[in-house]
Formats: structure tokens, C-alpha cells, sequence
């Protein structure tokens, strides 16, 4: 192929790429109000599903859990929401099906020990994600909601909290704890590639306990160690498995061989 096929042929990934978005979103749109009663603003609710296994495990919730209302100050807010909402759904549900067209263009110019371990790297990469993805609208996300909707610098300033805000603290969340989930899989590449080995996170580990606590702790609405524990031990494992995925240093494969 010339330089032009190659071209058309990236022309035609792109456009079907954009194609499953367009439909997605779409689709996203005409079902938005009821997701979004549904899903996006169950957290706000009292009956949240972890709000209930947390009561039941006996964590301290200080006084009775009340419904979270919100406000919507700006004309706008409400349709640009419903597609902004819509679109980013979309880009996450179309995520595997864009990253495995771009694969099918960028395959054949690889080599058979390239492409060896690209179906794991993929594989994992997107089950990492949505299970980061999960993890913040299930557990850091009702967290911080319950935090900073309960927290007061004056009993004289009542909070009302609008839609946007929200919405940005929403997203922003799950989606950085769908990015920080995909620590073993960039873990992993870099060790294959001989950059990193277990030495890293040997040598930093006790600094990255002190700092998951101290992320631990401005997440969690209380400072009982149990609902610490709810953060902190999700993310530690997240680090220990990411320490798994790399190789152990030569020097110490040699010591315990001898």
C-alpha cells in the first residue's frame, strides 16, 4: 500500500469510529432522562446501594442520611447536560470498538513478536478501566458526594448544590479512577519493554502507603478507620498488583537461584 491507501484506510477507521459514536450517543440521548434519574443521581439518595452496606457493617454515619438536592442556576445547564451526559457515555461505551479498529489499521505494519502481547495489553486495559470506572461510581464518588455536601465553614452559609458542579465532580472522578485502574496494564508494558522493574516499587513503597492514607482520608466523609479502610484498601491493591506485573530486578533472580 502507498501512502495515500494509507490514508484512505485511516479515513475509513476514522469515520466508522465516529459512526459508532454518533449512534451511541444518540441512543444515550433518548434513554438520558431515565438514566440519569436511575443512575447518574442515585448517589444522591439515601438508599444508595453502599450507603445501606455500610449501615449494615456497622461504619458510624453520624446523623440520619438525607436525600441530596440539586439546583440548576444557569438557562442552559439542563439541555447542554443532557448532551454532554449523552456524548461521554458514548466515548466510554465506544471505547473498545474505536481501539480495536485503530488496531486492525496498525497490525499489519507490526512484526509477530509486537502483536504477541497486544490482545492481553487490550484485553486488560479495558476490563481495568470499567472496573476503575466502577469503583468510583460505586464506592469514591458517594464518598465525596456525602463529604462535601454535609461539610460546613459556617452554619450561616447553607449549601445548594447546582447540577454543573455535580456533574463535573461526577465525571471527573470516575472517570480519573478509570485511568488510574490502568496502573498494571502501563505497569506491565513498561516492564516487557525492560524500563521498569520491581526495584520502583519496592523502594517506594512505605512512601506510597503514607500517600494513598492521606488520599484515603480526603476522600472519606469521617475519619473512622473503617471507612478509611474502604478507600485505602482497594487502592493498595491496586499498587501491589500494578509491583506483580513487573519484573524482578536480574541481581535478585540471581540471588534466589543461588
Amino acid at each position: 500500500m502507498g501512502f495515500w491507501d494509507h490514508v484512505e484506510a485511516l479515513r475509513g477507521v476514522l469515520l466508522r469510529s465516529a459512526g459508532v459514536l454518533v449512534v451511541l450517543m444518540a441512543a444515550y440521548f433518548a434513554v438520558m432522562p431515565r438514566l440519569f434519574d436511575s443512575v447518574i443521581l442515585a448517589p444522591c439518595r439515601a438508599d444508595f446501594m453502599l450507603y445501606g452496606i455500610l449501615d449494615a457493617l456497622g461504619a458510624p454515619s453520624g446523623e440520619a442520611m438525607q436525600d441530596i438536592n440539586l439546583v440548576n442556576i444557569n438557562l442552559t445547564s439542563q439541555f447542554l447536560i443532557h448532551m454532554s451526559a449523552s456524548f461521554w457515555l458514548a466515548v466510554v461505551t465506544a471505547f473498545p470498538i474505536v481501539i480495536y479498529l485503530l488496531w486492525g489499521f496498525v497490525s499489519p505494519g507490526l512484526y509477530e513478536s509486537e502483536k504477541r502481547g497486544a490482545p492481553v495489553a487490550f484485553g486488560a486495559g479495558v476490563v481495568m478501566f470499567f472496573a476503575g470506572a466502577a469503583t468510583g461510581y460505586f464506592l469514591v464518588f458517594p464518598l465525596t458526594l456525602r463529604f462535601l455536601a454535609d461539610y460546613r465553614l459556617s452554619d450561616l452559609i447553607p449549601n445548594y448544590i447546582s447540577i454543573d458542579s455535580y456533574m463535573d465532580t461526577f465525571l471527573m472522578l470516575v472517570f480519573v479512577m478509570g485511568l488510574v485502574f490502568e496502573l498494571p496494564v502501563v505497569t506491565w508494558l513498561l516492564g516487557k519493554a525492560g524500563i521498569m522493574d520491581r526495584t520502583l516499587f519496592d523502594r517506594y513503597r512505605r512512601h506510597a502507603i503514607v500517600g494513598l492514607l492521606v488520599l484515603s482520608a480526603v476522600v472519606t466523609p469521617t475519619g473512622d478507620p473503617f471507612t478509611l479502610s474502604v478507600v485505602f484498601v482497594p487502592l493498595y491493591l491496586l499498587w501491589e498488583v500494578s509491583a506483580f506485573t513487573v519484573p524482578k530486578p536480574v541481581t535478585t533472580i540471581q540471588q534466589e537461584l543461588t
